[in-house]
């Protein structure tokens, strides 16, 4: 989400005269896009602001915008009086107000609704990939996550509007369309004539775009797996066979105090209900270790979901207590030495898994998507359908395609290689 309103934000500035630079001293207006999912992001948030002020020039403006700007408001002056402005994460679309008046102190943290994406222009040429956000927000209200407080309770955005961006991404060179939110598949329009769209509704409709040729959606809640959408997996050959589904903890009781209401056999059910509309279909989750109260054995319950869906690309965090958060006043607060230490025997086991998919791979043929070439240009990397990636030795000729067959010829856990396969 970051990516995509950092990507709104530059084109508003282009379209206000203004042009991107590299170096921070040069520039006239510096801006930090900001997340505060975990207490060490914000923290780095006020590091590099006093970087920034030490280079900088002068009379150059600059602030925060984002989720930690929500979270410390009025404070972020406080703490770093040369701040000239602190937007939310709906507010953004204000920026010219301080182009028009670099002297004033501009604070907006408000929940307004959405529209930023009303009044932020286009992007000239869309990226390869493409982020079309649907909704914002989120009502599940986990109680280890800030995300209520800092983007709100759910907002989903019309159907006409989300296909707008769609179409207008395929026709400045999108190849690929990835839906965004923060409970992506509780997306839910209702029209003026009564009618409802849902996620599945957009991504039938994407498919029929025909510069389109690759479909996928994050975040996902697993109580909003709906038939419908597991469905789209069986019957779209577009949308890839690779989905993000949290589950955060394989303990019931500590799923029931993060406020998850799931059942680890209704999770389950969910994962053999996609294997069986797409048997293809590879899986990524979340985790966080350490929550309060977790215990050895809650944590070995972890491991064993792990184990028994295998999850070929993760994300696994130390639980970190959030401000606004009721996770953050419970009790049995676990120390940092058994959290660090629970961290690492988990991604052990969960980059052991990722390097036995990897290696599954080796000898396949994969149709996947150019992102560019790597540091040295000697090479190009592509990402497969399961959003690996495959490294490539570039063509001394041809110019790359953007999608290309590619057959793997070895893997480690953290990339694939490969070679394109001749016609």
């Amino acid at each position: 989400m970051n990516v995509y309103d950092s990507w709104r934000i530059a084109a508003m500035l282009n379209a206000q005269g203004m042009v991107a630079t590299k170096n921070v001293a040069d520039a006239d207006i510096i801006i930090l896009n900001t997340c505060s999912v975990r207490e060490k992001a914000t923290n780095k948030v006020f590091s590099e602001l006093g970087r920034i002020r030490d280079i900088k020039k002068q009379d150059a403006i600059f602030g925060i915008v984002g989720c930690v700007a929500r979270e410390v408001g009025r404070n972020a002056f406080r703490r770093m009086p040369d701040l000239n402005f602190v937007l939310g994460p709906q507010s953004y679309h204000r920026l010219p107000q301080i182009l028009q008046d670099p002297d004033s102190k501009l604070l907006n943290i408000d929940l307004t609704g959405l529209e930023k994406f009303d009044e932020m222009p286009q992007l000239e040429h869309a990226p390869t990939v493409s982020y079309i956000p649907i909704q914002e927000g989120c009502n599940h209200c986990c109680t280890y996550c800030i995300v209520p407080y800092t983007r709100g309770p759910e907002l989903s955005r019309s159907y006409d509007d989300v296909m707008r961006d769609t179409m207008h991404a395929a026709e400045t060179g999108a190849v690929e369309i990835c839906f965004l939110g923060q409970n992506v598949n509780g997306y839910k329009y209702t029209d003026a004539n009564g009618k409802i769209f849902r996620l599945s509704d957009l991504i039938r409709a994407t498919a029929k775009i025909p510069e389109i040729r690759r479909i996928r959606f994050t975040s996902s809640y697993p109580t909003e797996m709906t038939d419908d959408l597991i469905e789209m997996f069986r019957d779209e050959p577009k949308l890839l066979p690779f989905l993000n589904m949290p589950i955060q903890s394989g303990s019931p009781d500590v799923l029931k105090r993060m406020n998850r209401p799931y059942s680890l056999d209704s999770y389950l059910e969910i994962i053999e209900k996609l294997r069986a509309a797409r048997p293809d279909i590879q899986i990524s989750s979340d985790f966080i270790v350490g929550f309060p109260g977790e215990t050895d054995d809650d944590f070995a319950q972890t491991m064993d979901i792990a184990r028994r869906v295998k999850y070929i690309n993760s994300y696994s965090f130390k639980y970190s207590p959030r401000p606004h958060t009721a996770a953050a006043l419970m009790p049995n607060q676990i120390a940092e030495n058994i959290k660090r230490e629970r961290l690492a025997i988990l991604d052990s086991e969960l980059n052991e898994i990722q390097r036995e998919f990897n290696e599954t791979c080796i000898g396949k043929t994969l149709t996947c998507l150019c992102e560019g070439p790597d540091k040295t240009g000697r090479h190009l990397i592509y990402r497969t359908p399961y959003m690996q990636q495959c490294i490539v030795a570039k063509p001394k000729n041809d110019m790359p395609a953007i999608m290309a067959d590619i057959k793997i010829t070895a893997a480690n856990r953290a990339s694939l290689r490969g070679e394109f396969v001749k016609d």
